[in-house]
């Protein structure tokens, strides 16, 4: 069941939007027209920044009330709500005791007209008279009924009046209890998510990164392997032994430095003449590749 005051609600959330939306679209970049004052011009327009400001502030401080008072409104229609509901209860007790007596009246009348009836089989002389108190007594016996009958009516439609408010009253409590587990159930899918994003980033960048190492070792047996090609080897002062060497490569492949580390002189020797002879070693073309192997260690061991 819809709210007798949907559409007001409605109203008022559009009209706050159209002020909004009103405030945002001025012109507040716009510098207002420099006032004469005997200070310097850097001055003028940081004031009228502020000024553009504090009016935004304000109007937005505006809108808040206005939804604050309206908040306040509502609470004071629910609280009348309850009111009417409880004054309605009152009044039907009230018309409950009312009815109560017009039926004790009515028995009341019943019971006198059954002795009128008697009166009248006991004496002809009485009997017109009995008969004229009967139809009196049945006459007052239909207008309690109708009375009864009315009340009845009243208390029926005051009793659906207050459990129409009632339901309104409940429906409100329980579409704020929706939208409140809503808003959590919300919560909890986003936070899992954002977990199951953060995991499925993860083993992405954990994959990239093996494939990364994995173009890593290749180049650097492709290094090793142009190095060998050119390297002028000798096996009676080179068999079984190697050199490591680090190099550091710009990203053409040009050797900016060679460091020498543990190994055989000779093989170190002839390793730094071969890399001079090829000038550019191969390097990734791709980024991340290459970042890993700007600077990258290879062992240089002569094969016979």
């Amino acid at each position: 069941m819809k709210s007798p005051y949907f559409k007001a609600v409605w109203l008022s959330i559009a009209l706050h939007l159209i002020l909004l939306i009103g405030l945002l679209s001025g012109d507040f970049s716009s510098e207002p027209k420099p006032l004469p004052t005997p200070t310097s011009q850097s001055s003028e327009p940081i004031k009228a920044v502020v000024v553009d400001k504090a009016k935004f502030e304000q109007a937005v401080n505006k809108i808040k009330r206005q939804k604050n008072q309206e908040r306040d409104a509502e609470k004071k229609r629910l609280k009348a709500i309850e009111k009417r509901a409880a004054d309605a209860k009152k009044r039907r007790v009230k018309e409950q005791a009312r009815i109560k007596k017009l039926e004790k009246q009515r028995k009341q009348k019943e019971q006198e007209k059954i002795k009128a009836d008697k009166a009248a089989k006991s004496s002809k002389a009485k009997a017109a008279k009995a008969e004229k108190v009967r139809k009196q007594k049945e006459q007052e016996k239909q207008v309690a009924e109708k009375a009864a009958a009315a009340a009845r009516s009243k208390r029926l439609k005051e009793e659906a009046d207050a459990k129409k408010a009632e339901n309104l009253r409940l429906e409100k409590i329980a579409e704020r209890k929706r939208q409140e587990i809503a808003a959590k159930e919300q919560a909890i899918q986003d936070a899992m998510l954002a977990e199951q994003m953060a995991d499925e980033m993860a083993t992405r960048n954990k994959a990239r990164h093996q494939q990364v190492m994995t173009e890593v070792q290749r180049y650097s047996a492709l290094i090793q392997q142009s190095i060998n090609q050119r390297m002028i080897t000798d096996r009676s002062t080179m068999a079984d032994k190697s050199c490591r060497l680090t190099l550091t490569l710009a990203p053409s492949g040009f050797v900016i430095d060679v460091k020498v580390g543990q190994g055989d002189k000779v093989v170190c020797d002839a390793a730094n003449i071969a890399i001079g002879k090829a000038g550019t070693l191969p390097v990734s073309k791709d980024p991340e590749v290459f970042k890993e192997m700007r600077e990258i260690a290879v062992t240089v061991e002569p094969k016979f």
